[in-house]
């Protein structure tokens, strides 16, 4: 292994060295180191104060008035989307403002935008009374008019011409006559008024029921929408007149309408009064709107003007409150007048941190230097690894998962390769892929505006995978030309196909069949096997064998990281034990089956694959006959086999022992050095044997050990199995693909009619578009991701660790945008 420790280092494969550091902090320069802190984003804060709550820290008075500044300036915020004013999504060029007078001038604007809010309503509600009086006055007069016999044709012009010109609301002014009452001659009285036109008809049974059908209710639309105060929202509404007699169908029939929410107007019977308090109302509401109107116009300017520096202001509010809450993680020293605090930071970037530590205590004038130092720690620390905008998805692809312990292997510098050649395994149509190329270089193209801009869910998860997406489409790419389809259908791009018919005139190629009359195709599948007897069977048993090879190099591949995983973490138990041993056991097994198949490709043997795999299992000693492909073939399966059963209890018994062995030794004195292994870091998962170097327990130890062998051996043939999705998939796509092809685009061709042609076209593009490029495409994705996370990397990735979150403002920036 001499060859592999002389390899350079990936930057990658492993997560940063780290370090916990100790910061002293002066009093008076604590704040300002912080912020630096905030905008270098390389140091993640331990929490010293985990036993205080919120309010017995420190800062909570400053964190309180940050709260409340974000509390204003979501009231802004609210304001301006609701009167939809249009904000800057940047800053304007404003002078550097600090947070006192931020705080002063929050304060003002509040009060002025509540002020506003408060004349206006104000202004709306009597704006709402005087339009319904005016809908009232005219709907009911008419009503009245209808009612009496004696109307003249003034009153009917009136009608027409003055109670159906204008529109808006009632006012308190013309309502301090009271509710006015009608009184004919034979005594009958009325009242009038308006109601949710939702509300009209359980209104009427309410009042026929209440009066004994002592009354007369009439009602018409009231025409237009009336805007509903509490709501905000255009409702509408029905003009009522009920016609009543006596003193005490009178105060029934007020309760319902308060109980109704039904508002009542007077009107009166006189046409020339209806006349008079019209012209009134419709002068108080031209004034009104105009008040509205400026009132309006005011309100948007001083939300305009809110807006464009609304984006700074919460970002700094952000800011400061998330350097007074980074504040309470330190511990206060009263004595010395400092704060005290630790945290997690990578070894490369102490010398940053440094740097900002010093320009804050300059910049403080403070006479004290803030002290930075390395501490000894047992503790774990977190993970942190440097991504750009192409690997960031692939390892969120990873951490989604599980966040890799400290300095293991990073199975996302793998995941680049194999995730999107395995997706293209199963979605291999060049067609397809292309398509799915031009999605992908569509967002690369436009990730500079696309960035900036608010996208919804799925746009933003495409969006972000725009480069795993990208890999995707060129290994689709890749693998359609293999498997010779575009569409489904092949082409003859790499020179003629290498079978012809065997009789000149090709009638009966597809019953008949093919003969070779020249060299094999040179890239990829012939194009004579499309239609021919013998497609479905040759490229099951094309992509089944071939599944089966990607599947049992990528297991190997998985058992070979965990070799060195377990060398640069120096455990040799896992070497002897755990790496050896399932090396063994997966090829002497699946690695034999892989190379059968290899064997028999190149020999172009007739042998049963099937009945050798089966009877080295039952008769081990027995004649292969036809099924024998190379001399010696059933001595090598004897030794296979006996290795396989050998590799179980070597997976075993060993390793419990060994360390109970150890354990033993350390408290009887022996001077050793202890074996870490995976299982028994002191930072491992719950489950572990031990959480401490100084708890053993062998029960559990060797249950773990049993359970994790357990799992290896039936995962050996489970994951082989599960490799066979690869084949099913790329079936069921070409398949698929081909039922579409067929059936819709060459059936709607057949017809001499334009119609029918495009109306098959466009069948078949959306089918196309939301079947196989949409469902398909994320059946694949899913697919090679359980592909990843159960069956490569179980095989070395433990996934158990804590992900680095250091203190930076670009997060915060980036959650405002």
């Amino acid at each position: 292994m001499g060859l592999f420790d002389r390899l350079p280092p990936m930057d990658h494969l492993r997560s940063e060295k780290m370090c916990l550091v100790q910061l002293i902090f002066p009093a008076e320069s604590a704040r300002l180191a912080v912020t630096y802190l905030g905008e270098l984003g390389l140091l993640q804060f331990k929490d010293l104060n985990e036993d205080k709550s919120p309010f017995q820290r420190i800062f909570v008075n400053q964190v309180k008035r940050c709260a409340e500044m974000n509390r204003k300036l979501k009231f802004f915020s609210d304001q301006i989307n609701k009167a939809g004013v249009k904000s800057s999504v940047r800053p304007a060029l404003q002078p550097e403002i600090d947070l006192e007078e931020l705080e002063a001038k929050l304060g003002e604007h509040e009060h002025e935008l509540l002020e506003m809010n408060t004349n206006s309503g104000t202004l709306r509600q009597t704006y709402n009374e005087l339009l319904e009086f005016k809908l009232v006055l005219s709907k009911a007069g008419s009503i009245l008019a209808a009612s009496q016999n004696h109307a003249t044709p003034a009153d009917h012009e009136l009608d027409e011409h003055i109670y159906d010109k204008e529109v808006d609301d009632g006012n308190g002014y013309l309502l301090e006559q009271g509710i006015h009452q009608g009184a004919s001659e034979s005594g009958v009285r009325f009242v009038s008024g308006i109601i949710l036109k939702s509300k009209a008809l359980a209104f009427e049974r309410m009042l026929f029921r209440t009066t004994r059908g002592n009354m007369f209710f009439n009602e018409a639309s009231a025409g237009e929408p009336v805007m509903d105060p509490s709501s905000g929202e255009e409702v509408e509404k029905t003009v009522f007149v009920v016609f009543f007699s006596g003193e005490q169908a009178k105060a029934k029939i007020l309760r319902i309408c308060a109980s109704f929410g039904a508002n009542c107007y007077p009107v009166p019977e006189e046409i020339v009064k209806q006349r008079q308090i019209f012209r009134e109302v419709s002068s108080r509401l031209s004034d009104l709107e105009v008040t509205l109107d400026a009132g309006t116009q005011h309100r948007n300017k001083a939300l305009e003007s809110v807006g464009s520096q609304l984006w700074r202001w919460i970002l700094m509010v952000k800011k400061e409150k998330a350097v007074y809450d980074t504040l309470n993680m330190l511990n206060f020293d009263v004595t010395k007048k400092c704060l005290v605090g630790e945290g997690w930071c990578p070894i490369f970037a102490k010398s940053q941190i440094e740097d900002v530590l010093q320009r804050a205590t300059l910049h403080s004038n403070s006479q004290v230097g803030i002290i930075f130092h390395e501490m000894d720690t047992i503790d774990s620390p977190p993970t942190y690894f440097r991504t750009d905008k192409f690997t960031n998805a692939f390892q969120e692809i990873v951490d989604a998962y599980g966040v890799g312990r400290y300095e293991e292997i990073n199975p996302a510098v793998y995941s680049v390769i194999t995730f999107p050649f395995l997706f293209a395994v199963m979605f291999g149509d060049w067609g397809h892929g292309i398509c799915l190329l031009l999605g992908a270089l569509f967002l690369i193209l436009r990730e500079k505006k696309l960035s900036s801009q608010k996208l919804d869910s799925f746009t933003e998860m495409a969006f972000g995978g725009r480069y795993v997406i990208l890999l995707m489409a060129l290994f689709s790419i890749y693998c359609g030309l293999i498997y010779n389809e575009f569409f489904s259908v092949p082409f003859h791009i790499f020179g003629k196909s290498a079978y012809a018919c065997r009789e000149n005139s090709c009638s009966d190629a597809y019953t008949a069949g093919l003969v070779k009359v020249r060299d094999p195709y040179p890239f990829g599948v012939d194009p004579s096997w499309r239609g021919s007897r013998s497609e479905l069977p040759f490229l099951n048993s094309l992509k089944m064998k071939m599944s089966i090879l990607m599947g049992v190099s990528q297991m190997n591949l998985g058992i070979l990281l965990s070799y060195f995983d377990a060398k640069f973490h120096k455990n040799a138990l896992d070497i002897r034990y755990q790496f050896i041993p399932q090396l063994i056991f997966l090829n002497s097994l699946f690695g034999y089956l892989s190379l059968l198949i290899l064997i028999k490709w190149c020999t172009g043997s007739k042998a049963d694959l099937y009945h050798v795999m089966i009877y080295m299992f039952l008769d081990p000693a027995g004649d292969l006959g036809e099924n024998q492909l190379f001399w010696g073939q059933k001595e090598l399966q004897i030794l296979l086999l006996l290795l396989a059963l050998v590799a179980v209890p070597w997976m075993l018994f060993p390793k419990p022992f060994i360390l109970k062995k150890l354990h033993k030794e350390r408290f009887q004195g022996h001077s050793y050095r202890f074996l870490g292994t995976s299982e028994m870091d002191p930072d491992s998962e719950p489950d572990s044997a031990r959480s401490r170097h100084d708890d053993f327990n062998f029960g559990e130890v060797f249950v773990h050990q049993m359970i994790h062998s357990i799992e290896f051996v039936l995962g050996a043939v489970s994951n082989t199995a599960s490799y066979l999705r690869l084949w099913a998939l790329s079936l069921a796509h070409s398949e698929l693909s081909t039922v579409f092809y067929e059936k819709l685009l060459l059936f709607a061709w057949g017809y001499d009619s334009l119609i029918f042609k495009l109306v098959g076209l466009i069948v078949f593009a959306f089918a196309t578009a939301f079947i196989l490029l949409g469902m398909e495409s994320l059946s694949a994705f899913l697919h090679a991701l359980r592909l990843h996370w159960v069956e490569f990397m179980n095989k070395f990735y433990h996934g158990d660790g804590y992900k680095f979150k250091p203190f930076s403002f670009a997060t915060l920036a980036d959650d405002e945008e």
